[in-house]
């Protein structure tokens, strides 16, 4: 999907140029003077804009392009503003800047230094994001994404949760059944970037083997006895987003050398295919046993776990965090009062 741009400028001719330049790259709207303008950025859809500070009834001098920069952080708070400027008038670039602007771009406008100056922007955008996601997550004290926990070893997983999310490395998440592996794979997704795209689960001892490998990466018809049509597979589900791979370690040799595979190429090749699919793809993954044991015995490999152990996450026991016993006890005596509408209900003392 693309991302996108308001672009607000009175010059139709100069808004086309604009149009025509980055359109491959962005889902463009144009406004044409502050009233357009701030109809747009009331809408809250547009992480980035760019404006001439020109606009009518004025359209030679600044003032209604200062006028609307003063009114956008009540307008449109998250969006981040680019003013289009005259080479000559470093002075009104400095003022806007000071005014909130993210950045400016000198006339005649050079579209090639322009789209680096949108792409830095969008970048920025995308941080400022996950940080506000971040504070969201962070403002209700004891818990993240649905997890609970008081204790200090809690807090510790809250905050590599936080780290992990701010990057697209690979998570490996260790611990023993019912510790609340998926629930922190979801928290890792919810406050990433890629939380608007689609978190894909699959638990790869749940499913036999001969059908594994089109579950995970789809198949063409005709591939195999019963392949009736083409089946996409939860790689390609999950492009843009996340794929949680639960119980790794019980993932045939096979299959392992595709994961490893995808790892390093981003790639995938449907079962009976010819055709190479680039994805991108985040990969979470789990496992309750001990994968280093698994690798002495033979049944997982050395170089997959490395690739997949980037940043490693290990969920404590209950035994480990005793502070948060009673806290987990009266959110699902909660939990499950709503679900049976028992109305307010307590532990006896």
């Amino acid at each position: 999907m693309k991302k996108k741009l308001l672009i607000i400028e009175d010059e139709m001719s100069v808004a086309k140029q604009l149009k025509w330049g980055l359109g491959k790259e962005y889902d463009i709207t144009i406004a044409t003077d502050v009233e357009q303008a701030k109809k747009a950025l009331a809408a809250g859809i547009f992480p980035v804009a760019t404006m001439d500070l020109g606009l009518p009834p004025y359209p030679d001098t600044p003032q209604q392009g200062f006028e609307l920069l003063k009114v956008i952080p009540s307008l449109a708070p998250d969006t981040r503003v680019i003013v289009i400027t005259g080479n000559a008038e470093e002075e009104n670039a400095v003022r806007a800047i000071a005014l909130g602007a993210a950045d400016f771009c000198a006339k005649p406008i050079d579209l090639k230094i322009l789209a680096i100056i949108l792409s830095r922007t969008f970048q920025i955008h995308q941080l400022e994001e996950s940080n506000r996601r971040l504070q969201r997550q962070s403002t209700r004290s004891g818990s993240l994404c649905g997890m609970f926990g008081i204790s200090p070893v809690m807090d510790e997983v809250f905050e590599h949760l936080k780290h992990a999310s701010l990057t697209d490395y690979p998570v490996l998440i260790t611990g023993s059944t019912g510790t609340g592996k998926e629930m922190a794979a979801h928290a890792v997704h919810n406050l990433s970037q890629r939380a608007e795209k689609p978190l894909v689960i699959i638990n790869c001892g749940a499913i036999p083997e001969n059908l594994l490998e089109s579950e995970l990466f789809g198949h063409e018809k005709g591939a195999f006895t019963g392949a009736s049509s083409r089946k996409i597979g939860r790689f390609e589900q999950a492009d843009q987003g996340t794929i949680f791979l639960d119980e790794i370690g019980e993932l045939p040799l096979k299959l392992q050398v595709k994961i490893l595979r995808f790892l390093q190429e981003s790639t995938i090749e449907r079962l009976g295919g010819i055709k190479t699919i680039s994805l991108d793809v985040r990969i979470i993954a789990a496992s309750n046993v001990t994968l280093e044991d698994a690798i002495e015995a033979g049944t997982f490999r050395e170089d997959l776990f490395y690739r997949l152990n980037v940043i490693p996450l290990r969920l404590p026991d209950l035994k480990e965090r005793p502070e948060d016993i009673l806290l987990l006890g009266h959110n699902f005596l909660l939990e499950e009062s709503r679900k049976l509408k028992r109305g307010q209900t307590s532990f006896s003392p």
